[in-house]
């Protein structure tokens, strides 16, 4: 077994470059370890079946790292470093990067699920929408002042020029079609920056639909709000839809910008869905079990309040 430390030196504030990491795995006892920088890619092809693979960047980056331990069944660490770092908390992966990389030294394992929009894997979020449009202009400066409250930032200022557009939803339980704000298709439990689906796992082999009907900006803030606080999809039906299925099918009137973990894939007019249950080795503490958090909910409740004063 070899054990591989990829590094995107760019990731959030770039504090957590590859000095920083190295000290944290050398006090757990990891030492003999081959660093690469997530730009150079040749050592792909030296990667074998049972490596671990620890990537220290966000969820970019995570992302390339567990389509290759997919393909060569090794087995994928990550060092939180991002922004927003949704699919770290899908394992109940510890903050402190001490205990963190005590855990990877345990050699603690757990399998995964792992989605694909058409030929792209991803593993938290693929959006059609108004949800992609912090992948297309959440800028630096948007990051570094709101942090992985970002995401909100963006939609919040974005709500209100929205129309949407009209779609056909097919999924195992049926079709489902109509007018939309937005669309996203999850296959884990978090995206944008910690927003939960309670009813979602990352081993469920199941992929969680969410499709948002155009509202008010004053409605569609009661729902967004109601959902990250109660950790569970509004019970507003008649704005949200949320269908679970192993695979779907969306079919659009117009071309729309889709995006997967917030990389742009380009403008399309249909596009299709699946998962595969347990295809990914992951060091993980245990699959998360989320629970209401007060501090965090009092912090989104000051973010709003911020937001709503500076877009009128």
């Amino acid at each position: 077994m070899r054990d591989w430390l990829i590094i995107n030196g760019k990731a959030g504030d770039g504090k957590r470059g590859e000095s920083f990491w190295k000290a944290h795995l050398n006090a757990a006892g990891i030492h003999d370890f081959t660093v690469r920088d997530q730009t150079d890619t040749s050592w792909d092809s030296e990667v074998r079946e049972g490596d671990r693979v620890l990537v220290a960047g966000g969820d970019g980056s995570v992302n390339l790292a567990a389509a290759m331990c997919v393909e060569r069944k090794a087995t994928l660490a990550v060092l939180p470093s991002g922004t927003a770092n949704d699919f770290s908390r899908n394992l109940r992966l510890p903050e402190d990067p001490a205990e963190l990389c005590r855990l990877v030294a345990s050699g603690q394992t757990a399998d995964v699920d792992v989605a694909w929009i058409d030929d792209r894997l991803f593993l938290n979020v693929a959006h059609i929408g108004l949800g992609t449009v912090p992948a297309r202009e959440a800028s630096t400066e948007h990051k570094s002042l709101w942090g992985r409250f970002s995401y909100l930032a963006v939609l919040v200022q974005k709500m209100g020029i929205q129309r949407g557009f009209h779609g056909r939803i097919e999924h195992d339980n049926g079709v489902t079609e109509g007018r939309w704000l937005t669309i996203a298709v999850a296959s884990g439990a978090f995206f944008g920056g910690g927003q939960r689906i309670a009813e979602a796992r990352i081993d469920d082999g199941m992929l969680d639909i969410v499709a948002v009907r155009p509202r008010s900006r004053i409605r569609l803030l009661l729902v967004f709000l109601a959902t990250r606080l109660l950790r569970r999809v509004s019970d507003d039906t008649s704005t949200v839809v949320h269908a679970r299925s192993t695979q779907c099918r969306i079919q659009l009137h117009h071309a729309k910008t889709l995006t997967a973990d917030g990389e742009i894939l380009g403008r399309v007019t249909h596009t299709t869905a699946k998962t595969r249950q347990g295809v990914l080795n992951v060091i993980c503490r245990g699959i998360v079990a989320a629970s209401p958090d007060p501090q965090e909910a009092n912090g989104l409740q000051q973010s709003l309040l911020s937001l709503l004063r500076g877009t009128g």
